[in-house]
């Protein structure tokens, strides 16, 4: 929740409800011009517990109680970083678009009006559905350009983790496949049949080789399985992901894994149609060399520094800001040498108007 300066001021240091029969909500923490409020903190604290008791089931109460003591910082944290985003310039307006397109993508509608249609029938507010992605995307920014562009690492540091954890990045003999099917299986809406017949059979295994023709003339695998296949990877590329040995039937995994990256098989028959399988991948058993492992050396090492990075900073903004927590709630990441605001009018002049300046009145 978002009220201007004086506003704000007004609500909080006179205390007054805005009319006779409006409540003002109780407020838990003021962060420079922007409020936490008590329905805020406990929607938060709900979906913490939501989230752990989904990921972990039984033991999600136990972690929730490890947890619930950051809640309220957590809260101050994204309001900090959606003010600094603010300063810097970065609304999110056009990231927020893109991201409710996908999400429109995925629910198969036809326009981001009925999205909005969904989420009001879920009981969920739009408005907030939006502002809540507008938050993420500013906060990531602001992270990636304030923390992440600043942290280095070097070569030593990815061949000491290379060192470090060998035995976690070993890993099996695998294959990642692609398909293209032609199904002979009842068509969706069709009543059931037993067994396709002979001609329909032959229709689709000509089919197949037809396929396969084009792949041989110079036609990419994945473009012809987005165009032609029926199987359930079409949309990817026919992309089945990974497999190691002992997950195919032992006909199927002698071929795959005698196959080459590039290579696409002969029309398959199987029970769902016939299928043509390409190899996008096939590693080997065993520790891959560091070059291979460099991108996710990074991304893990990177994880690593950000964090303690991102905590360093957003203690800097915390002694830059004005936070003032209500009795009886903690932020625990709280810096001491924070400033809390004055709300007294018996405060010093000078300390007023360092207040005045930070929140951009004057």
């Amino acid at each position: 929740m978002r009220l201007p300066v004086f506003a704000l001021l007004a609500a909080l240091l006179l205390a007054i409800p805005l009319a006779a029969d409006t409540v003002v909500e109780e407020i838990v923490a003021r962060v420079n011009s922007d409020i936490i409020t008590r329905s805020e903190f406990q929607r938060s604290r709900d979906q913490l517990l939501n989230e752990l008791k989904q990921k972990f089931g039984a033991e999600g109460d136990a972690r929730f109680s490890e947890n619930e003591k950051n809640v309220l910082r957590d809260l101050i944290d994204q309001d900090l970083l959606v003010q600094k985003g603010k300063d810097m310039g970065i609304t999110g307006d056009t990231e927020v678009i893109k991201k409710l397109d996908e999400i429109r993508k995925q629910m198969h509608l036809e326009s981001i009006e009925e999205v909005e249609k969904a989420a009001q029938e879920q009981g969920v507010s739009f408005e907030d559905f939006k502002q809540n992605l507008r938050n993420q995307i500013v906060t990531q920014e602001v992270i990636g350009r304030e923390v992440g562009s600043k942290m280095q690492i070097t070569q030593d540091e990815m061949k000491a983790y290379y060192d470090e954890h060998a035995k976690e990045l070993e890993r099996p003999e695998q294959v990642r496949m692609s398909e293209i099917m032609v199904s002979t299986q009842p068509k969706e809406g069709e009543k059931e049949k037993k067994e396709p017949t002979p001609e329909e059979l032959a229709a689709a295994e000509q089919k197949t080789h037809g396929l396969l023709d084009s792949i041989h003339k110079g036609t990419s695998f994945e473009e012809v399985a987005k165009k032609s296949s029926e199987g359930p990877t079409a949309a990817q590329g026919g992309d089945l992901g990974y497999f190691k040995r002992g997950m195919l039937a032992k006909e199927l995994e002698d071929l795959t894994f005698g196959m080459k990256p590039g290579d696409v098989s002969d029309v398959i028959r199987t029970r769902q149609g016939f299928v043509i399988l390409k190899i996008t991948e096939h590693t080997a058993a065993g520790i891959p060399p560091m070059k291979e492992l460099e991108p996710q050396i990074q991304d893990a090492i990177y994880m690593r520094k950000l964090q303690p990075a991102l905590r360093a900073y957003l203690t800097k903004l915390r002694e830059d800001a004005f936070i003032d927590i209500k009795s009886g709630y903690t932020d625990t990441a709280a810096s001491p040498n924070e400033s809390k605001p004055i709300y007294t009018t018996a405060a010093k002049p000078e300390a007023k108007k360092k207040r005045h300046k930070k929140l951009g009145i004057f």
